[in-house]
């Protein structure tokens, strides 16, 4: 009777056994469960943050009213800004894209720069800075387009008498340098450019205000343009002269000679 119970009891035990490694499921390990946690709990508050931006940009509240345009403009129009302004400035006062806004500005015409700031409690101050126009920027591909002050190339039109520019892409700002000491030396005799070229090769030409074309080439440390440029003006008068006393306007001026020029009168 004492080993029929023994036995018993043994079977009893080996019934109850757990197998290795039945403990191990995922809902028997808090750490896995806790970083599920934390993972539900960030996705369903970016969410939740989402939602309510979308919804505060749909209440009428905090609307945006006015726009204060704060730099006087001499090219922009109101009606550009208007425009651009209905299209730009979504939502209110808190949720405007400044940023998307700013780059929609930029994209008209003659604006260089611009700023946007916030005003309390329903307004958008707006700071734009425009191009000056210089020159007619006509490169060899043939797009006209503008050069300003600061020697920058950009797409706008106008009516202003400006000379013209005609170069290799990226060199106006070396045209708008040679055009203004052009100028300055060009002065002396009351004469102006209205058009300078700089070819690939780097040879310059000038067209005068009287119709005149000086082809000075190519700029050379020991006969220099400006040299040139200065020999032409010390004989101008005796040359203007000549081309007068033989009823012949002067057509073509080549200063590419070191000591001297050829005159070639116009064909009309």
């Amino acid at each position: 009777m004492a080993k029929a119970r023994a036995s018993s009891i043994g079977k009893t035990r080996g019934n109850t056994r757990t197998e290795p490694g039945s403990g191990d499921s995922f809902w028997d390990r808090p750490m896995l469960i806790n970083l599920l946690a934390d993972l539900l709990f960030l996705v369903g508050g970016g969410l939740l943050a989402w939602a309510g931006a979308m919804a505060l940009q749909r209440l009428p509240v905090f609307p945006l009213n006015q726009l204060v345009v704060a730099t006087p403009l001499d090219q922009v129009s109101q009606a550009q800004i208007e425009n651009t302004a209905r299209n730009a400035l979504a939502g209110n006062f808190f949720t405007v894209n400044l940023e998307t806004a700013q780059a929609a500005f930029e994209r008209m015409p003659w604006v260089r720069s611009v700023s946007l700031r916030r005003l309390w409690p329903d307004g958008i101050e707006l700071t734009l800075e425009e191009h000056r126009a210089a020159a007619r920027w006509t490169p060899q591909d043939g797009e006209s387009r503008l050069v300003s002050m600061r020697g920058e190339v950009f797409m706008a039109s106008t009516r202003e008498s400006l000379p013209a520019f005609v170069g290799p892409e990226g060199s106006a700002p070396r045209l708008l340098a040679r055009y203004h000491e052009f100028s300055d030396d060009l002065a002396s005799i009351g004469r102006k450019p209205v058009a300078i070229h700089l070819s690939a090769r780097e040879a310059w030409q000038i067209r005068l205000d009287d119709g005149a074309l000086l082809e000075l080439g190519r700029d050379q440390p020991k006969h220099p343009l400006i040299e040139r440029l200065n020999r032409f003006t010390t004989h101008y008068a005796a040359v203007s002269s000549m081309a007068k006393s033989r009823l012949q306007a002067i057509g073509v001026v080549d200063m590419r000679y070191p000591n001297g020029f050829a005159l070639r009168a116009s064909k009309s």
